[in-house]
């Protein structure tokens, strides 16, 4: 509602040729028998991981350099057919992995600018973020049984 334009007039204001990215959600446009995506832009995608990344390894700060090269994971993940669909982000549903991936560049930088103050095995360093992960399974507080009377 309070967006400076929507996605169909930013895609119809340019032929479709543009890369568009908001805060808040719009659905795909059709245009000229094409289908156009928008990307939702927000901080969700970096800041989970950049944050995980950084208490894992006890990092004493978070650099600009660390911002870069979460930035930088999180552009390397989008894949190819994302791209072929003019998203500049990818999806919502992998936002686990994207996290996971963050999580991991961050560290390796806080290595390099000796920041770490806690070991993290560099050859299992998948499996070891992974296993630190919050998972947000919900199990039940009672358990149900069944009453015969």
């Amino acid at each position: 509602m309070k967006a400076e334009c929507t996605a169909e007039q930013a895609f119809e204001w340019t032929d479709g040729n543009c890369i568009f990215a908001s805060g808040s959600p719009f659905d795909p446009v059709e245009m000229n028998g094409k289908i156009y995506y928008t990307s939702q832009c927000n901080n969700m995608y970096v800041f989970p991981g950049l944050g995980l990344g950084a208490s894992i390894c006890g990092a004493k700060k978070v650099t600009d350099r660390m911002l870069y090269v979460a930035a930088e994971a999180l552009a390397n993940y989008v894949s190819s057919d994302d791209h072929s669909k003019g998203k500049v982000f990818p999806s919502l549903g992998e936002i686990r992995q994207v996290s996971h991936t963050i999580a991991i560049a961050v560290i390796k930088e806080a290595l390099k600018e000796n920041l770490a103050t806690k070991d993290v095995p560099l050859k299992d360093i998948h499996n070891f973020v992974a296993k630190r992960m919050y998972d947000p399974v919900y199990v039940p507080l009672v358990e149900k049984r069944e009453v015969t009377i």
